[in-house]
């Protein structure tokens, strides 16, 4: 063949070729390739309900005896084209060869092989890449017809455990000789379930009896219910629950004193149930035991405990030391048990967490047992407690760096270097000291169409406290059992983002204490942030829409400002200064017909930027958060979570000083200054509202976000920091992070609109999950929120929120999305569309019309939006 012949005939031979690298792939990638002759692959088990389906139904798959291959790839069975792809003749070679340990697998073991399977011309061959497939993929699941049976039979089981004794399960082979494929249908007839017709209890200790009578009320079981065994389960692990709360150590810890006896004599379908607890066949009574021994020991190795060490007691605890490193009060602090205390596991477990979260030990040894003797009175009811403790190396230095994705920053990377240093005062405090930074790209403000360089240095140092910073004792009003902790806090961070910059200086002393596993609480004093703003006189060059509409104005007004204009020209007379003539000039903006007036609001609003964009301001704040979380709580299938804050800024400031200066900005008035910089007074509440309901395996999860600032005393708006913008990955998906919604249903020229924040936000968002398999999740959303203002500080800006207005005034996009589960980390794409979009024109606000399925907003980032 020519190459001029190709040449003249391009299309006939691209065909060619990729139906030949089609059929290839195909044939590689066949599901059947290495099934037998005669035998068939399960590509299927369906399930089919002969009568109404029941809500545990779905559990009934995971008892067939036989699966299918599972699906990685979406909807396909990589690791079964995996394992296909390797060589059929080495299959036996390589099943093998897998059965050997590690360190043993290499080329002398297979040459070995080669040889034991009559494969001389394959001695010496690695076979690098059919290995490869072999471990990843995982070999075709042949139908085995008896293990359907046994399935069938596994299926009736578990139907009569959760209450239905007459249940029938059925099942038929769907064969296709042709495909060498084979499909398994089971008919599953629940019939009417066994009820509890009553509910009797037998407790022969009348103490216990009386602590179940307490609580009875909190039973999982009724008359009338299902006689279902995984209730009762639940129930034995209430009571047992029940009791060690009330400090019964080891309460039916073989699980043999407590049971069910039902009684299906007379009928399969009304049974009596008594529940029954008996501690022997002699009915001993119970004792309720008390801590006695609270033994703590800090050493290097277990070996060193008890010769090694020397003894100190503070409180009834007692505490040995190889050295004094460790002030044994720092160490009393974290130990929630107490000597002659009821027995309570729960603080057991508590003073253990206290011991790692401290991070300056590990825990070699955590034991709590009955008294030396313990089978005989009074041994029978003392706990004695030790923890053996080894302390972590004084230095820990980490280097790390994360790769993230954001649609403001785009793909950036964050270095990172941390040390910390332990027991730094001999009470278990930690300094850790960090020096990370951010670099990727932004939208330039010069070119949209274009990203330039953003990055952000920054160090930060803390000293953390296993206790409260406090000068008197406040273990009265705030237990131990709190975990009450404490950090110094002091960093400096360097911004370039959109051209202007920031330099950042943060200090604060943060409070936190822990009251269970779902509440929390923080406290921030003196939370005290100075915010310093690089290259103020290049706003314009950064900014060029702002730049555009800030010439279109001047323009307009030199027309009847002749001797203005020339000033101007010849660089007497600034910027700034011709700005703030035009605002002050009622006569002029009285003369303007509509258009001239939208495009005086727009230059205010160019100004709003303006201000905002280039302030400096200092930030001195208390903070309070509160957290409500059921999240990953497996008795909280239904999760809750609240997660509520406030801050208050300026007043101590403001007490300090008393004088305004002259200066401000264009629009904003004069402020009071500390050391020439304005601070700013504001008090703000943002609350974060979830709920999750569990639908089967999907999930369906709601969540509001209530944002709200008010400016007062020497700020007339809040600080940019602290406003509220639109967008993002985790908020409204539909539109990019300042991406052009909001403020409320401003007209206001877009390009103005583009990067103001306001101080009032509302974002409501719904989504539902949906499983696909073990690595891959489906999601579709609805994304509805804005932001707006308290008060409108600029007429026709448009951005008020008012209560007969603000559901009007929401933007609404949605979308569908797809979650990799990759070991710990979920990858997360989503695709947005603007349903409704608030900031267009009447008549363009529904984007339906203009729906553009090829066109979505795509949204890329790590870990759930919520």
């Amino acid at each position: 063949m020519s190459c001029k012949h190709y040449k003249n005939s391009p299309q006939k031979y691209y065909k060619i070729i990729s139906f030949a690298t089609f059929v290839s792939l195909l044939y590689a990638c066949s599901t059947t390739k290495k099934v037998p002759d005669g035998e068939y692959l399960l590509s299927s088990n369906t399930f089919e309900f002969e009568d109404k389906k029941q809500p545990f139904d779905s559990e009934l798959k995971g008892y067939a005896q036989q699966k299918p291959n599972k699906k990685q790839l979406i909807f396909m069975p990589l690791s079964l084209w995996l394992y296909n792809a390797a060589n059929p003749k080495y299959d036996t070679i390589l099943n093998e060869y897998m059965t050997y340990p590690g360190e043993m697998r290499n080329q002398k073991l297979r040459d070995s092989l080669f040889l034991k399977y009559n494969m001389k011309s394959s001695v010496g061959k690695s076979l690098f890449l059919d290995r490869l497939y072999h471990s990843w993929g995982s070999p075709p699941v042949i139908l085995d017809q008896t293990k359907t049976e046994k399935g069938a039979e596994s299926i009736e089981k578990r139907l009569t455990y959760r209450g239905y004794w007459d249940a029938e399960v059925k099942f038929k082979h769907k064969l296709d000789s042709a495909a060498k494929k084979a499909a398994v249908n089971y008919f599953i007839t629940h019939n009417d379930p066994t009820i509890i017709k009553e509910y009797y209890y037998n407790i022969s200790d009348p103490i216990i009896k009386n602590i179940y009578q307490q609580k009875i009320h909190e039973s999982l079981i009724r008359s009338g219910k299902i006689l279902d065994q995984t209730v009762l389960e639940k129930e034995v692990t209430r009571i047992n629950d029940q009791m060690r709360d009330y400090g019964y150590y080891k309460f039916n810890s073989l699980g043999d004193e407590i049971y069910f006896v039902a009684d299906s004599l007379k009928s399969r379908k009304q049974v009596p149930l008594t529940l029954e607890i008996h501690r022997d066949s002699i009915d001993s009574p119970y004792k309720r035991a008390t801590i006695g021994n609270i033994d703590v020991a800090i050493v290097d190795e277990m070996s060193d405990f008890p010769k090694k060490t020397k003894k100190d007691s503070l409180r009834g605890i007692n505490f040995h030391k190889t050295t004094d490193k460790y002030k044994t009060r720092s160490l009393w602090r974290a130990i929630i048990v107490g000597n002659k205390q009821i027995y309570d596991q729960k603080k057991l477990d508590l003073t253990k967490r206290n011991l790692l979260s401290m991070n300056n030990f590990s825990v070699l040894k955590a034991k709590d047992s009955l008294r030396r003797g313990g089978g005989t009175s009074p041994n029978d009811s003392i706990v004695d407690v030790m923890y053996v403790l080894k302390p972590l190396p004084k230095y820990e230095l980490k280097v790390g760096t994360d790769v993230n994705y954001s649609q403001l920053l785009n793909l950036g990377v964050s270095p990172s270097i941390d040390l910390t240093t332990r027991n730094v005062f001999n009470g278990a405090e930690n300094l850790s000291t960090s020096l990370s930074g951010t670099f990727g790209s932004i939208r330039s403000t010069k070119d949209i169409s274009k990203r330039v360089l953003a990055y952000e240095i920054s160090a930060q140092a803390s000293l953390n406290f296993p206790r409260l910073l406090l000068p008197f004792d406040y273990y009265k009003w705030l237990p131990k059992r709190y975990s009450p902790t404490s950090s110094i806090v002091l960093g400096a961070s360097v911004q370039n983002n959109i051209g202007l910059g920031r330099v950042n200086f943060n200090t604060g002393l943060n409070y936190m204490a822990t009251v269970n596993d779902k509440v929390s609480h923080r406290l921030t004093l003196f939370n005290t942030q100075l915010s310093l703003t690089k290259n103020k006189a290049a706003y314009y060059d950064y900014f060029p829409n702002d730049n555009s509409i800030r010439e279109e104005i001047f323009n307009d007004y030199f027309i009847s400002h002749p001797i203005l204009k020339q000033d101007f020209l010849a660089g007497l007379v600034s910027i700034d200064k011709v700005s703030e003539d035009i605002i002050n000039d009622e006569n002029y903006i009285g003369n303007l017909d509509q258009q001239g007036l939208d495009l005086y609001n727009a230059f205010t609003g160019t100004l709003i930027n303006k201000d905002r964009q280039t302030q400096d301001v200092l930030i001195s704040s208390m903070i309070y958060n509160f957290v409500y979380n059921e999240i990953g709580k497996k008795d909280y299938p239904n999760a809750f979570y609240f997660n509520g804050k406030i801050e208050l800024a300026g007043n101590i400031l403001s007490a300090f000083n008393q004088k305004r200066d002259d200066g401000g900005g264009i629009v904003t008035s004069p402020q009071r200054t500390i050391f020439g910089i304005p601070y700013a007074q504001f008090v703000k509440f943002d609350i974060d509202v979830r709920k999750y309901f569990k639908i089967n395996r999907n999930t369906l999860v709601l969540r509001q976000f209530v944002g709200v600032g008010v400016p007062y005393g020497n700020s007339s708006t809040m600080p940019v920091i602290r406003s509220y913008f639109n967008g993002g990955s985790n908020d409204i998906r539909a539109w990019v992070a300042f991406g052009g919604l909001g403020p409320a249903d401003s007209q206001v020229d877009e390009r103005v609109r583009t990067y103001m924040t306001d101080n009032v936000k509302l974002t409501t968002n719904i989504e539902y999950r949906m499983p696909i398999t073990d690595m891959y999740e489906a999601a579709i959303f609805t994304d509805i929120g804005n932001t707006w203002s308290l008060r409108n500080f600029n007429d026709g800006y448009g951005d008020e929120f008012k209560f007969n207005k603000f559901l009007g005034q929401v933007g609404v996009g949605s979308g569908f999305g797809l979650r990799v589960n990759v070991a710990y980390i979920t990858l997360r794409l989503d695709l947005a569309y603007k349903i409704y979009d608030p900031n267009k024109p009447d008549g363009e606000k529904w984007r339906l019309n203009n729906f553009q399925p090829f066109k979505p907003t795509l949204n890329i980032a790590f870990g759930y939006p919520f």
